[in-house]
């Protein structure tokens, strides 16, 4: 007598996934503030921005006042320029250490053009511009068609620029009674809610404006977005990588001029000793602003926050009597504070 076989056990079925869980996120709350600025990176200057002032504004009623604040903002006008061009450089994932002294130079063109060369002051400003664009030109060649590290090649250019500002301009400073009106227009100020606005800073707020539709709208900004992200993946989705990194350097070196300009018009002249500390402030202001220095992350706005945040530091510690060499130092450590921060951010799980 055969005994029956044994019925088939039935086979498991894997339990349904319940769709609340995708909507739940069950990562930490450190976890989840990385992802947060991670997506949004001008979230942390803007917090240093507001409790920068808040501190220093308790600390010296007089930094609130309305001529404190037109001080800084006419301050911040050349570093926010600066650090436009820079953050342009930066999100390819290179780095331009010239761009100080390419605004030098072309300023000291611009000066020497219009007060030695008795040119017409528009004459005098392209001038200048073909300057920038040729200083750009320069940095972008030696790094797509040499295949040049940024970093290098920069640091060379940064020396060749100040022997030439030296050898245009003899080492004088042209005054601004001997330039043209408009050579000095960006100078300016009209009043804005008591405040003293200078020409130089709606020139700013206007560039920005332009630079962050540019890079959020059209298909050039994504192109750069996607070259300092991955370079190899862009090039294998057809995107000419070294044609973008050119004009990106053009672009900057032309940025660069409309410093100048701003530079010409807050000092009333145009010295070839300028601006010394201008490259550390626009790399500065450009890395606070949350732009990785890797590449590839970042926008522009946070760049403006972050030449408010060195603008508003250096102001505030000089009001409460620090020396100049003690705000020098926090510059430094908010650099530094800024680089770890982005390496604890470029961490997140996508």
């Amino acid at each position: 007598m055969t005994t029956p076989a044994p019925a088939p056990t039935p086979t498991e079925r894997p339990p349904a996934p319940d769709p609340a869980s995708e909507f739940i996120d069950r990562r930490t709350p450190v976890a989840r503030l990385r992802g947060v600025l991670h997506r949004y990176p001008a979230i942390s200057p803007g917090v240093v921005l507001v409790v920068a002032i808040l501190v220093f504004g308790a600390l010296n009623p007089h930094f609130l006042a309305p001529a404190n604040l037109s001080l800084i903002t006419q301050q911040v006008a050349v570093i926010g320029v600066l650090g436009i061009a820079e953050t342009l450089v930066i999100l390819t994932a290179g780095i331009d250490l010239s761009v100080g002294a390419a605004m030098v130079l072309s300023s000291v063109v611009v000066g020497n053009t219009a007060a030695g060369l008795h040119f017409p002051a528009p004459l005098a400003l392209l001038a200048g511009l073909a300057t920038g664009l040729l200083a750009g030109a320069l940095n972008g060649i030696l790094v797509t068609r040499l295949a040049l590290p940024p970093f290098i090649v920069t640091l060379g250019t940064l020396s060749i620029f100040t022997a030439l500002l030296l050898l245009i301009s003899n080492g004088a400073t042209v005054q601004g009674t001997k330039l043209p009106d408009l050579a000095t227009w960006t100078g300016g100020t009209f009043k804005l809610a008591g405040v003293d606005i200078s020409y130089g800073v709606v020139l700013m707020a206007a560039l920005y404006l332009a630079v962050a539709y540019v890079l959020g709208r059209t298909a050039w900004g994504r192109h750069v977005y996607a070259v300092g992200d991955d370079k190899e993946a862009a090039r294998l989705t057809g995107i000419r990588v070294n044609r973008v990194l050119l004009s990106v350097y053009m672009l900057a070196g032309a940025i660069v001029v409309i410093a100048a300009w701003t530079q010409i018009g807050r000092d009333f002249g145009s010295s070839p000793n300028a601006a010394t500390d201008a490259n550390l402030n626009a790399i500065t202001a450009v890395v606070i602003g949350g732009t990785s220095l890797f590449g590839g992350r970042g926008n522009i706005w946070g760049t403006l926050l972050g030449a408010l945040i060195v603008g508003v530091f250096r102001n505030g510690l000089a009001l409460i009597g620090l020396d100049v060499l003690y705000q020098t130092l926090a510059v430094g450590i908010l650099v530094i504070a800024a680089v770890a921060i982005d390496q604890w951010i470029r961490k997140v799980r996508k």
